[in-house]
């Protein structure tokens, strides 16, 4: 496969060229079944987590995939336990403090995507640091998915454009599909080519509804924190092997066009 379709090849293993996406979109799951498998507590799992976080975006750019978009909490985790979200909650505040100088060194511009609206100030303050102190980096992209919802997006989309119409700005016959996705969450990036889910589960889980709607997607049995190269690798592996063809289809010369 070649650049178009923004993947690119490269060859990983002597045995096989890897058609590597442009951005890969991961659901990181299984962290609490982790910890109860090894008798330890929840928040155990989530550290465990972040480590992983830490080995999935060196291999990806050791592999020059250019955008990780990462769903760490979703809109409906709110339900969790407290303890369990303020434990979240402090691990990425712990995540940013010690990384985010270091990805900042590496070229890697932060982003966040999802509503801001119920972080505490403070974790507020350094999410806004990160985005601010990494804004201009060229290297690669980071997106933290933290209290998103796919379903939250387009919504939010779509009162973007109710707002334009009310103001006499956009007429409604000019709704369509492409003025929605400008306002959808990276609309400035190209959609990922990638979703990656681990620990079995295999559905979005209201993650990037939008944006993932021409993805290829890998399931996994291996839980989150024990996801690495061996994995990746797979993932890669069966990525190169799909046929991209974003709903048409290449002339097939075995097919007589003028039969009846």
């Amino acid at each position: 496969m070649s650049e178009q379709n923004g993947s690119k090849d490269r060859s990983i293993n002597s045995d096989v060229t890897l058609s590597i996406p442009e951005h890969v979109a991961i659901i990181m799951d299984g962290n609490s079944r982790w910890a109860k498998r090894r008798g330890k507590s929840t928040s155990s799992g989530h550290k465990a987590g972040v480590e992983a976080v830490r080995e999935v975006l060196r291999l990806a750019t050791d592999y020059g995939i250019r955008i990780v978009t990462l769903y760490a909490f979703s809109s409906e985790n709110w339900q969790r336990p407290a303890l369990e979200v303020k434990a979240l909650m402090a691990l990425l505040g712990a995540y940013l403090k010690s990384e985010t100088k270091r990805l900042h060194k590496d070229g890697v511009q932060v982003r966040f995507i999802g509503a801001r609206d119920k972080f505490s100030k403070s974790l507020l303050k350094q999410m806004e640091q990160a985005e601010t102190l990494t804004v201009n980096n060229t290297a690669s992209v980071l997106v933290i998915a933290v209290d998103y919802g796919g379903q939250w997006d387009i919504a939010n989309a779509a009162k973007v454009l109710a707002e334009k119409v009310k103001a006499g700005q956009l007429e409604p016959e000019q709704i369509d599909a492409a003025q929605l996705g400008q306002h959808i969450a990276l609309s400035d990036l190209p959609p990922p080519d990638l979703c990656i889910r681990t620990a079995g589960e295999q559905r979005l889980s209201n993650f990037l509804l939008w944006q993932l709607a021409y993805a290829e997607y890998f399931f996994t049995d291996t839980l989150w924190p024990d996801f690495g190269k061996l994995d990746f690798d797979r993932a890669l592996r069966a990525y190169t092997q799909r046929d991209r063809r974003y709903g048409g289809r290449d002339e097939d010369p075995s097919i007589d066009s003028e039969a009846s």
